[in-house]
């Protein structure tokens, strides 16, 4: 939001400096993000050229007297514009001026072997424009020796505002105006706007077919008018907040929007057909003739698409399939023609207004080309109108269209401001423009009703910690607008119409305490914690730093990605859901919550490889969403690994390249993840296949016990790899840190000093035939479970498959670690432990010892 100083002083009477307007500006609410007070300009002055005469040792070259009006001799100036001539008055710099378009700071020199003491400028000089074909020539009443920047109108402080999207009231001079008012810094002016008197009514009508996109719709017409260029202040009030005037009647509509945040749009009344309707867009369908197979008739049911049989199904020669003639819908959306003079297709979410002729302006949005004002407009349709912020934020989102109009009506616009906007900008038509006014046609209008919020008086010292006296809060919303009523210590709060973003007693807290002084929250040290060691996170937030930081030592980047998709790529990862589809997406293929971390870390691992690093290993750790319940959120790991980025960092080298990444690296990863969540690894259990959007025979799921799953791992489908635009090799995995049980609480009781085993490991091998169903990971619980005191671990070092064996069985070669912790063992002993071993693998397995 940009306003000048001045303008906002046609709303507030105050002799506050521009500074500590700033800074007043910035401690309620409103950030100042920049001030463009020209003070550059300030040194450079009216002067006029006396003579002109060619420069004795250069073509291109004038030397210059100029008159720079302090009653002083005139001053040598040598000059190269084109336009340099005698009798010219324009700006003048002289010795010591900074001149910031060619950021110099002017001496006397010599140019070509004559002094020059000073400068003529041009605008592109002065950062006022690009042009530079030629020196700035001012009328020839302009006074010398008075400021340019005065003259000109560019010492007028620019102040740009970076507004919230919760203070619809502060997108117009006034509304700001009206809070600084509020805090003391000045008197805000009256801002009563006069109704005019109307001849008859007018003859153009309104329908709103659309009532909850179009709550009230006002028009007036005006005859007569002269739509030629606006007065100069109006003009330079629009530059300096950076728009283009136009014409007198499209800068009214400008000025209006800016000094009280009401849009406004005008019509060409003569180039508007008919009566007005305000409406949903509309698709229209044209019918196409073709034939079709019946797989291709199938699919077009499917889509839901309109389609006819005309005919029987019917073989024809060199066809292999039935096929009939068919007739086809196919939609044809309304289009307009913007101001911008794009054309834009239109869709039924859309509001519009329409004539006879079709869409004329795609409403709170954009007005059409058609029905435009130009020098030739006689008659003009005045339209001030209430739209729905939700539609209009969509409307032009969905076609990239940003604007004035748009930013304010998708935050919300003053709805008892409709009707005056339109006398407002009755009254410039006519001061500006002449003409003569119909009466004032209102449409579906009921009425503002304020919204009452009960509001403690004590929820200011409850939320702020600050004690604000009661009378005081009251007077500071009753000066913002509020009306409270009542008297003790709950009062019932009226909420001005221009606030829609006022709904509850926190917000009345926030605006007590914006005016009253944030900075006046006197700073508080941090409470201390009862204990040193008390506990600060939560286990969901310890286990997501240990997980980040186990699988960052494993070689992975951690990478953060977007937490919405797009709709095909939820669909393929089990999402989808109506529930999960964003009401306003940022863009077209960003419309789903995801439910996986894998679709956008498999794209970035794609956008790496190409870029030329096609070996690299992603992890995230974040939300994915089942559901729109908090309880349908869930804390997820997961990696991605692409080429040949294995964690031992093998890829190209003089001794081999190393093998792709797979399941066995996914799984590693996962694991590893599990294991930093304080999951028992020892307990844990793998079927193998997963989720559809793994490879069938390379994937495997993560359980403990029967019915919780803890993670998935694989290669990928290839047909995922195929929806998703990823090439391979690719692998990953996902684990939910959220299913990871609580370790169970346990006595505080001092543990015996950890001391290593001062007995040599011993290390037996046993090979088990098996049934081809038995899991590798069964048969080595199975042995550790044989003596958890002695056996201090299980490894597979071969699988061999046979017919020595018979059809349907294997062998599976496990490596036994035998640690003695009290005695060294004997024969006996050993015996003893193989014998359990077996028994237990036997028991668990069916397996019978290899021989």
């Amino acid at each position: 939001m940009k306003l000048t100083l001045s303008w906002l002083k046609d709303h507030l009477e105050t002799d506050a400096t521009l500074s500590e307007i700033v800074e007043r500006l910035t401690s309620i609410g409103l950030e100042v993000e920049h001030v463009d007070d020209k003070a550059s300009l300030k040194p450079f002055v009216i002067a006029k050229v006396l003579t002109a005469v060619q420069h004795p040792d250069a073509d291109r070259l004038r030397v210059l007297t100029v008159d720079t009006g302090d009653g002083k001799p005139p001053v040598q100036v040598v000059c190269g514009a084109p336009n340099a001539r005698a009798g010219l008055i324009g700006a003048f710099a002289a010795p010591g001026t900074y001149v910031p378009g060619i950021d110099v700071t002017l001496t006397v020199g010599k140019i070509r072997g004559v002094e020059s003491h000073g400068m003529m400028c041009s605008e592109r000089e002065l950062e006022l424009s690009d042009e530079h074909n030629g020196i700035i020539d001012l009328p020839e009443d302009a006074p010398v020796g008075t400021s340019f920047a005065t003259y000109a109108h560019l010492d007028d402080p620019v102040i740009e505002i970076n507004l919230t999207p919760n203070r619809p009231d502060a997108t117009s001079v006034y509304g700001i105006a009206r809070d600084l008012a509020a805090s003391g810094l000045g008197t805000l002016k009256s801002a009563e706007i006069e109704a005019i008197p109307g001849q008859g009514e007018t003859p153009v009508k309104v329908t709103i077919e659309a009532p909850e996109l179009c709550p009230g719709f006002a028009l007036r017409l005006v005859r007569g008018v002269k739509n030629g260029p606006s007065p100069k202040w109006l003009q330079q009030r629009l530059i300096a907040i950076g728009l283009r005037p136009i014409s007198a009647l499209v800068d009214i509509t400008n000025y209006v929007t800016f000094d009280r945040g009401r849009p406004l749009h005008v019509f060409d009344a003569k180039k508007v057909a008919g009566n007005l309707v305000v409406r949903r867009a509309k698709i229209l369908y044209q019918w196409q003739n073709t034939q079709m197979d019946r797989a291709q008739f199938a699919e077009f049911q499917q889509d839901g698409r309109q389609i006819e049989l005309l005919s029987d199904w019917r073989n024809e020669p060199g066809i292999k399939q039935e096929i009939a003639d068919v007739r086809y819908a196919v939609a044809d959306p309304e289009t307009v023609q913007g101001l911008d003079g794009r054309i834009y297709s239109l869709l039924p979410d859309m509001c519009v207004i329409a004539d006879d002729n079709g869409v004329e302006s795609i409403a709170g949005v954009m007005g059409g080309e058609h029905s435009g004002c130009d020098e030739n407009t006689t008659d003009v349709l005045i339209e001030s109108a209430l739209w729905d912020p939700i539609t209009t934020a969509r409307t032009g989102r969905t076609l990239g269209i940003i604007t004035d109009a748009r930013y304010r009506f998708e935050r919300g616009v003053d709805p008892e401001f409709m009707v005056p906007g339109v006398e407002l900008a009755t009254k410039l038509v006519l001061e500006f423009c002449g003409g003569e006014p119909t009466e004032t046609e209102v449409v579906g209008y009921a009425g503002h009703k304020p919204k009452i919020v009960a509001f403690p008086l004590s929820e200011v010292k409850r939320l702020t910690g600050i004690e604000v006296p009661k009378a005081e809060s009251l007077d500071i919303l009753s000066r913002l607008g509020f009306k409270p009523q009542g008297s003790g210590d709950v009062v019932d709060v009226a909420v001005p119409s221009w606030r829609p973003d006022v709904d509850g007693k926190a917000d009345l807290v926030e605006e007590v305490m914006r005016i009253h002084g944030v900075d006046n929250i006197a700073p508080q040290p941090l409470g201390a914690h009862d204990a040193v060691n008390s506990k600060i996170l939560t286990t969901l937030q310890v286990r997501t730093r240990t997980a980040k930081r186990s699988l960052a030592v494993r070689g992975m980047l951690e990478a953060v990605t977007w937490s919405f998709i797009p709709a095909r790529h939820a669909e393929l990862f089990g999402g989808g859901q109506t529930v999960l589809k964003l009401a306003n997406p940022i863009a077209a293929d960003m419309s789903d919550m995801r439910p996986s971390l894998l679709p956008g870390l498999m794209s970035a691992a794609q956008r790496n490889a190409d870029k030329g690093i096609g070996d690299v290993a992603l992890f995230e750790v974040s939300g994915t969403y089942e559901g729109d319940g908090p309880d349908q959120q869930r804390r997820v790991a997961a990696g991605v690994r692409r080429g040949t980025a294995k964690l031992d960092g093998s890829g190209r080298s003089w001794a081999g390249n190393s093998g792709a990444v797979g399941v066995f690296d996914a799984k590693a990863d996962a694991i590893a993840a599990l294991e930093a969540c304080g999951a028992p690894v020892d307990r844990l259990q793998i079927e193998p296949g997963g989720p559809a959007w793994y490879h069938p025979g390379r994937s495997g799921t993560i359980k403990l016990g029967p019915k919780t799953v803890l993670g998935t791992f694989g290669e990928f489908h290839p047909k995922t790899l195929e929806a998703l635009d990823v090439s391979g090799p690719i692998c990953g995995f996902e684990v939910y840190i959220d299913a990871v049980p609580e370790p169970k609480a346990k006595p505080t009781k001092t543990k015996p000093k950890l001391e290593l085993s001062s007995f040599q490991t011993v290390k037996r091998d046993f090979a088990f035939v098996v049934d081809k169903t038995v899991e590798a990971g069964t048969l080595v619980r199975a042995a550790l479970a044989a003596d958890k005191k002695l056996v201090s671990g299980v490894s597979v070092f071969d699988v061999f498959e046979g017919a020595s064996l018979g059809a349907a069985k294997k062998s599976i070669a496990i490596e036994v670690s035998i640690q003695p912790v009290e005695k060294t063992l004997t024969d006996e002993d050993f015996e003893a432990l193989a014998k359990r071993i077996v028994d237990n693998v036997g028991k668990q397995t069916g397996g019978v010892l290899r021989t």
